[in-house]
């Protein structure tokens, strides 16, 4: 696929007409394209946006996407951010703009929205056995010669299944072998000797697959500290040592060495700094993905940057807007968001701001106590000023769980300013 085909897909995305599947949007702009509604510039909180409506910051997310930019580039990193975390083809265009290597991935689907926007590099984090799912990514290989797909294998079975799947295709796939964070961690081989066994049976499937390095996700680390997570790290980065040692990595131009959630990026870049020099150059693969929202609450708390503050920090691009549409009583009110809108999956949402009559406070006394399949349980502390009307802005928890919840995001600039829309394909 060449870069225009994707360009124009993602122009095509404008040319999208407004209905009933966009929550929040407008009711005067059914029929309007995509495109047109954006051209209209219009207020979030005064020109029709009905809640509950999510809202991206025009102006965090430009932040978010420059700072982890410059912060892989310091730290000589090549990106592939999880694009399972908003499934938004036109941000993994901006991130890729932004320096990205390519998208890391999950699933067949998630590949298959990310090649009909043009995406060149794909890492998928996940051992994929699927036949029919394999077949069309070797067709994609044999069509597109620029295309570079990489995933990961962490079984013999695995690899028997991927081979018998990709018989007579061109193009090997490439894959990596998963380590395991630890006993009882998610997926991945526990021991360095099973990572043998599956790199030997990669060996024994060359005409379908090429070994071309070793991966994992150091966040899945049993009682994870710094001391954990570097000392797995460090397993890692021993066991591409080894395999590139025994002569594992012949046939492939470079050897790649992945690993990176969003909580211990810090670690990664410590421990990847001191990879020694291989036989092969070294691509040092980061997959940190909730960056790119940031969050009010898990992501919060959990980011490398509180740890490492000089380096920046992200911001919460995120906010959802709902409206206060009982009172029954002084301790209680309700908001017309539920779990049909908002992430709480780890966090419940957060209050943060009341809006009334174009006026913007914060929300004191407010909190978020439970959420309804569309109503949030307010509890009202005798300092809160909430009335029926009111709008309610809420900081949310994990981006992962609330992309998915919406097809159309507006983006605000601060002012409300809506100039873009950000369409998700989950």
């Amino acid at each position: 696929m060449s870069p225009d085909t994707g360009t124009e897909a993602l122009a095509r995305l404008t040319d999208e007409r407004v209905d009933h599947r966009f929550k929040g949007l407008p009711p005067d702009a059914e029929g309007l394209t995509v495109g047109e509604l954006a051209a209209q510039r219009r207020n979030l909180f005064s020109d029709g946006f009905a809640t509950p409506v999510l809202a991206l910051s025009a102006e965090h997310l430009e932040h978010n996407l420059a700072l982890m930019e410059t912060y892989t580039e310091r730290h000589g990193l090549a990106f592939a951010p999880h694009g399972k975390t908003s499934m938004a083809p036109q941000l993994f265009r901006r991130q890729v703009e932004r320096g990205a290597w390519g998208i890391t991935l999950a699933v067949p689907h998630q590949v298959r929205v990310a090649r009909a926007f043009g995406t060149r590099r794909i890492f998928l984090a996940n051992e994929l056995v699927d036949a029919p799912a394999l077949r069309w990514i070797a067709a994609e290989l044999e069509r597109d010669a620029e295309f570079r797909f990489v995933c990961y294998v962490d079984s013999v079975r695995g690899v028997e299944l991927m081979d018998a799947a990709l018989r007579g295709t061109s193009r090997p796939v490439d894959v990596v072998v998963e380590l395991a964070a630890g006993e009882g961690a998610r997926t991945g081989v526990r021991t360095e000797a099973e990572c043998a066994s599956v790199a030997d049976a990669v060996a024994k499937a060359a005409g379908t697959l090429r070994l071309v390095g070793v991966a994992g996700y150091e966040g899945e680390v049993p009682q994870a500290d710094p001391d954990r997570v570097r000392a797995y790290l460090r397993r890692l980065v021993a066991l591409a040592v080894g395999f590139d040692r025994e002569g594992r990595f012949a046939g492939t131009d470079e050897v790649v060495i992945s690993a990176g959630g969003s909580a211990w990026f810090d670690a990664v870049a410590d421990v990847f700094a001191g990879i020694p020099e291989l036989s092969l150059p070294v691509l040092k693969l980061l997959r940190s993905g909730a960056y790119v929202s940031h969050d009010d609450g898990h992501y919060r708390e959990i980011t490398p940057f509180n740890r490492v503050p000089e380096e920046g920090a992200l911001e919460p691009a995120f906010r959802l807007w709902a409206q206060i549409v009982s009172r029954p009583c002084a301790e209680q009110a309700f908001a017309n968001a539920g779990k049909r809108d908002a992430a709480y999956d780890l966090d419940l949402p957060f209050a943060q701001v009341i809006r009334r009559d174009g006026t913007e406070r914060p929300a004191t006394g407010v909190t978020v106590t439970g959420l309804s399949d569309q109503h949030a349980w307010l509890a009202t502390a005798p300092e809160a000023d909430v009335r029926v009307g009111d709008w309610v802005g809420l900081g949310l928890s994990h981006p992962c769980t609330s992309f998915d919840k919406w097809q159309l995001i507006p983006v605000a600039e601060a002012d409300g300013t809506v100039v873009d829309y950000v369409r998700t394909f989950f």
